[in-house]
């Protein structure tokens, strides 16, 4: 793999993966483009990447990134709203958006005739979208039902009430990805328009595609489509790698799972008939090179039915129907958690087995047979994954801006195999020693 800096170069041009047709070239413009080609199936799954997140708002324009990726497909010079829904629904492809804490993805899937069809359109949205003040205002109430939605349902407001609590509730990370009821009713149509100007442009896009396509073609249609929208493609342009500020976590409190009942719950008192609870704390980045022993911990500890958490929690006592563990992780930093779900007497008793098992993990370790379960969960369930081109697509795209190297399958599967029942105790021990957060969703006690 060549440096970052060639890698970067306008010339660059490399075929990162001869054996699986991955290849990457730099456009004019900076946009990046990677595709891989597989004539297997006869149809394209394509996405447009924008390394801007909600995590990269300012405080005033709180969920300006979520609800820009609504505007987007309000309306453009050539097209109306309706436009934009027909084109996918008449060819029977669909198309939609994500917006995360540090990425926004506009993506479609298509037969590979529709390519054309496709590329015109989603270049068209993210170069000349009218960002209207009358689309906002309709627009708004949509993000308020979103956001409502979203209220109703317990594990997503303990989730969103976790992530917080680990990652600041005062700092952008830690922050909703849709802003909340207030932020986004405080937005303006000039605050979405600035959170456009200052992102969407040609050195921070990245292209993903893959299927039934033809590199050198799309890159064709790419750059007419940007050019038609407004956008100026300038030659030897090379791409924004955007910086991200350190987010430090505070780490100094240190628990055993001892002290984990004395840490004071973040109570949300909804009307419900289970407690819904998450305890965990500050885990390790996205771009740590544990990151694959934390996959074959978080399996071992609650990843399925014969994980840990699950027969000592359900199988063996009853006590919850739904309990899992769970990581999350951004270049910069990163969390872990657990979750069960229990009527309220129960409470007590879940939380002290749930920080319990991790605590045997980083005492005890794992054995041989639950390593070997471990991967050979992980790797089936990736290979697998892996059969559908949104989710190449979506690996792709995760790989450049997340990582910003190219990993072969090969790569990962042989990394995760190195992975030992040393190194998984290691990083328990780590994790039962920084549990720092607790919150339960539930009635009032």
């Amino acid at each position: 793999m060549p440096s970052d800096l060639a890698f970067d170069d306008p010339t660059s041009d490399v075929m990162l993966d001869a054996a699986t047709g991955v290849r990457r070239s730099i456009l004019p413009g900076g946009v990046r483009l990677l595709t891989q080609t597989d004539r297997s199936v006869r149809s394209v799954t394509i996405g447009l990447w924008l390394p801007v997140g909600s995590r990269d708002e300012q405080l005033r324009h709180a969920g300006s990134t979520h609800a820009l990726e609504h505007l987007l497909f309000k309306g453009t010079r050539r097209r109306s709203a309706m436009d934009i829904a027909t084109a996918f629904d008449e060819v029977g492809g669909d198309s939609n958006a994500i917006t995360a804490k540090e990425h926004t993805l506009y993506y479609g899937r298509v037969r590979s005739a529709d390519v054309p069809m496709a590329v015109d359109v989603l270049t068209d949205m993210i170069t000349a979208s009218l960002l209207t003040q009358e689309s906002l205002v309709t627009e708004r109430e949509v993000i308020l039902e979103e956001l409502a939605m979203a209220e109703d349902d317990p594990t997503d407001v303990g989730y969103e009430a976790f992530l917080a609590d680990v990652l600041g509730p005062d700092t952008a990370i830690g922050r909703p990805v849709g802003g909340t009821a207030g932020s986004v009713n405080a937005l303006s149509i000039d605050d979405v328009r600035a959170h456009w100007t200052e992102h969407y442009r040609p050195d921070n896009l990245v292209v993903t595609a893959v299927g039934d396509v033809d590199h050198d073609e799309l890159a064709g249609l790419l750059q007419t489509g940007l050019r038609r929208g407004g956008w100026t493609l300038e030659a030897g342009a090379v791409p924004t790698r955007r910086p991200r500020s350190e987010h430090l976590l505070d780490d100094t409190t240190k628990m055993s799972f001892q002290d984990v009942a004395t840490i004071t719950p973040h109570r949300l008192i909804r009307p419900a008939e289970q407690n819904h609870i998450y305890l965990g704390g500050p885990g390790i980045s996205a771009l740590s090179e544990d990151r694959h022993t934390l996959s074959v911990l978080m399996s071992v500890l609650g990843g399925g039915m014969s994980s840990r958490l699950f027969q000592n929690i359900r199988e063996q006592r009853g006590l919850a129907y739904s309990v899992y563990s769970f990581s999350g992780g951004y270049r910069d930093a990163g969390l872990f958690g657990m979750y069960a779900a229990c009527r309220p007497g129960r409470t007590a008793q879940v939380v002290e087995l749930l920080a319990a098992e991790l605590a045997r993990m980083g005492t005890g370790g794992i054995d041989e047979e639950e390593l070997s379960r471990a991967k050979g969960q992980i790797t089936g369930s990736f290979a697998l994954g892996l059969e559908d081109t949104s989710s190449r697509m979506g690996r792709l795209g995760t790989l450049e801006l997340v990582h910003g190297r190219y990993t072969s399958v090969d790569e990962t599967l042989e990394r995760i195999g190195r992975v030992d029942v040393a190194a998984v105790r290691e990083l328990a021990g780590r994790l039962a020693g920084s549990f720092s957060t607790r919150v339960e969703v539930g009635p009032e006690s």
